[in-house]
């Protein structure tokens, strides 16, 4: 009899505990996810720039002003969606919109940018997705604030809006400036 309600009672707490998992992240904001690279230097890297493929860019390059790098893809229903988005950031003048081509054949990615219009102050290439893992990029769209000296302040996964640039994106930058 024991070995016959044994599987149901496992079965019974997993669901309970599966619940209060459920209850417990119900509204919480999904996008917000953590990064260990927060208030660290970003990581270093050596990629080109999407139409100057012998010219390299390395973090270092970067340096000097705060930037948004936007992790985007020719590729990306999302980045579509948020391309709007960036480019009234970029129009703004607030900040300089670094362009991180995801996973991305070149030619596509000069393609849709043609189509869309081009927002970035530069666009550099990750073919491979290499250095992305230094990143800790979980896909496309992702966005980092990278603050004048280097450091990642922070960062959103999912494609920006109107709303998440006026009520985060925007009091990080005006805390840097």
């Amino acid at each position: 009899m024991m070995n016959r309600l044994l599987p149901l009672l496992a079965f019974a707490a997993l669901a309970l505990l599966l619940g209060v998992g459920v209850m417990m992240n119900s509204g919480k904001d999904t996008s917000a996810i953590p990064s260990p690279l927060i208030g660290k230097m970003a990581p270093d890297f050596a990629l080109p720039v999407l139409d100057e493929p012998e010219r390299i860019i390395t973090r270092d390059d970067l340096l000097g002003e705060p930037y948004l790098l936007n992790v985007w893809g020719s590729w990306c229903p999302a980045c579509r969606d948020e391309h709007p988005v960036i480019t009234d950031l970029a129009e703004s003048g607030r900040l300089r919109v670094i362009g991180y081509d995801y996973k991305d054949e070149s030619d596509d990615a000069r393609r849709w940018l043609q189509q869309f219009g081009n927002p970035y102050a530069l666009v550099i290439a990750d073919v491979e997705g290499r250095a992305a893992l230094d990143w800790g990029i979980y896909g496309a769209p992702e966005s980092f604030l990278v603050d004048a000296e280097g450091f990642i302040r922070w960062k959103f996964v999912g494609p920006l809006t109107p709303e998440v640039v006026q009520a985060q994106l925007l009091p990080v930058l005006e805390s840097l400036e």
